[in-house]
């Protein structure tokens, strides 16, 4: 029953995304299915790493209601979540997890595909968490990180059911997906650096709350675009 109100494309086209378009016919009838979805996977993967190297600086700011915003020294603004979100969406629920997932395993393992941290570095398991003394230290960005995993669950889950056919359910779906990322994102953080709840607002929701916005309409207006292509190319054929 859950199932079906959240259903908004025809029977026949549930479970199929953007990324089922992204491989040529006739590239993708030489590999095995198992080869397309694994491509699609590293790419989603590369996307994720190359948003995370696009960094903004922002300045301390002084907003209405009294609300001054430092400079954050605990994380920084990066395209990350619109590679999550768009990664998610146009590959689904399965493929999306795995991108954001390898792109985990990488950065654990030391490849340089994290954002920037205060320390200059890139990579490193203990970005996200990490035992000091037989002592569990958690990374300050640590629980966004592991909220990729869940915001491209949702977002690719809520695209396989066809949320990203049209505007007005492609936003909804990249803002449900934002929402479940700072769920995660800000209580991890709170414990990370021994925050109050305003400190843990102001480092950790305040200052990206605008570039969210854009990268979120940026996103979800891209993917009935993509569809509206997909549609008219069946239909030249």
């Amino acid at each position: 029953m859950v199932t079906t109100r959240l259903d908004r494309s025809p029977p026949f086209e549930r479970g199929v995304t953007l990324g089922d378009f992204f491989v040529p016919i006739r590239v993708g009838e030489r590999f095995a299915a198992w080869q397309r979805h694994l491509v699609l996977v590293i790419l989603g993967a590369l996307l994720i790493t190359g948003c995370a190297y696009v960094s903004i600086s922002v300045p301390a700011v002084s907003l209405p209601f009294g609300i001054y915003i430092p400079p954050d020294p605990y994380v920084p603004i990066t395209l990350q979540t619109f590679g999550v979100l768009f990664t998610g969406a146009t590959l689904g629920f399965r493929r999306g997890v795995a991108s954001s997932g390898l792109y985990l395993l990488l950065g654990s393992i030391g490849l340089p595909v994290f954002a920037l941290k205060a320390d200059g570095t890139r990579s490193g398991v203990d970005t996200i968490m990490s035992f000091h003394a037989g002592q569990l230290v958690l990374g300050a960005t640590g629980g966004f990180l592991i909220g990729f995993l869940f915001a491209s669950a949702i977002a690719g889950a809520l695209a396989e059911h066809g949320w990203d056919r049209n505007l007005l359910g492609s936003v909804a779906a990249m803002l449900g997906a934002s929402i479940a990322l700072y769920v995660i994102g800000l209580p991890w953080l709170a414990m990370a650096a021994k925050l109050d709840a305003s400190q843990t607002l102001q480092f950790g929701l305040y200052p990206f709350l605008p570039g969210d916005l854009v990268k979120l309409l940026v996103a979800a207006g891209l993917l009935p675009v993509g569809w509206w292509f997909v549609r008219r190319r069946a239909h030249d054929l």
